[in-house]
C-alpha cells in the first residue's frame, strides 16, 4: 500500500522512466539502444569469423592445389616439348597419334645411349666435340651445357659432382651443403696434406664459391648427388628429417 501511496505521489514524467521498457525482438528500433547494438555486433563478429573461415580454407585449397597443378603442367610441356621432335615426320606420314613421338622420343635417347658408351660412339663423340669447341660461340654454349649434364651423370669417372658434402662454414655451428669435385695434395715443406675441392653453391646450382677442406673437416652424409642437387634447387624444402653420416671413404681423383 505504501508503494501505491509514493507512485501516486510522483509526477507521470518520472512514472514513465520507472517503468521497464517493452523489447520488441522483431523491431531492433523499439526495442532500445543497447539491444541494437548488440545485434549488430554479434552479426559482424559473425561475419569476421565466416570471412576468416573462407579466407583459411581458400589458401588450403590454393596450397593443395598449386604443387599439382604446376607438375601437371610441367609434365605436360615435357610431352609436348619431347613430342615435338618426331611428331611432325609422322605428320608427313600422315599418323596423327599424340603421343608416338614422345615414345619414339624416349627409344632414341635409349638407343643413343647405348650407342655411344661403346668405343666407336665414344670416338666419333669425341671428334665432334673437337669441331665444337674451335668455334667462337658455340663452345661456350656447349661447355656450360656438358657441365650441366655431367653433374648427374651415372658414370662416377665423369660426373662434375663426386659426393655430397657437409662442411662448417662461415663459422662454427653453421652447416651449408656442398659438392665434392675433386681432390688433391697440398705439399708444404715439412708435410703433405689431402685436399677435396668442395663448391658451395650460393644463390643458383652453378653459381657458388670452392674451398679446400681437409678429409677430417668433411661430413659425407647418407645422400646421393641427385639427392643434394634436389636439395638446393628446392631452396631446402625437399631437406630430409634425418641426415645419417655414412663411413668416409676415398674419392676418386680428378
Amino acid at each position: 500500500m505504501g508503494d501505491d501511496l509514493m507512485g501516486s505521489r510522483l509526477p507521470s514524467t518520472e512514472r514513465d522512466l520507472l517503468v521497464p521498457v517493452l523489447q520488441d525482438p522483431e523491431d531492433p528500433v523499439k526495442g532500445g539502444p543497447s539491444t541494437s547494438s548488440a545485434h549488430y555486433s554479434g552479426r559482424e563478429a559473425f561475419h569476421a569469423v565466416l570471412r576468416s573461415w573462407a579466407s583459411k580454407k581458400f589458401m588450403s585449397g590454393c596450397v593443395i592445389l598449386l604443387p599439382i597443378a604446376i607438375t601437371f603442367y610441367i609434365t605436360w610441356w615435357f610431352v609436348k616439348f619431347v613430342d615435338g621432335f618426331f611428331s611432325p615426320l609422322y605428320a608427313q606420314l600422315g599418323v596423327h597419334i599424340f603421343g608416338l613421338g614422345f615414345v619414339t622420343s624416349i627409344v632414341f635417347i635409349f638407343v643413343v645411349g647405348i650407342f655411344f658408351s661403346s668405343w666407336m660412339g665414344a670416338s666419333i663423340l669425341s671428334i665432334g666435340e673437337w669441331f665444337i669447341k674451335r668455334m667462337p660461340l658455340v663452345r661456350h654454349i656447349y661447355s656450360a651445357s656438358k657441365q650441366i649434364s655431367a653433374a648427374i651423370s651415372p658414370d662416377q669417372n665423369s660426373r662434375a659432382f663426386k659426393e655430397v658434402a657437409i662442411i662448417r662454414h662461415p663459422r662454427v655451428g653453421e652447416y651449408v651443403f656442398g659438392f665434392i669435385t675433386s681432390s688433391l695434395t697440398l705439399k708444404t715443406p715439412t708435410q703433405e696434406e689431402e685436399l677435396y675441392s668442395v663448391y658451395v653453391p650460393t644463390n643458383h646450382l652453378y653459381l657458388g664459391d670452392i674451398f679446400l677442406i681437409n678429409a677430417s673437416d668433411i661430413i659425407r652424409p647418407n645422400l646421393s648427388v641427385r639427392e643434394g642437387i634436389e636439395i638446393v634447387v628446392s631452396g631446402g624444402m625437399t631437406m630430409p628429417q634425418v641426415i645419417l653420416p655414412k663411413e668416409p671413404r676415398g674419392v676418386d681423383r680428378v
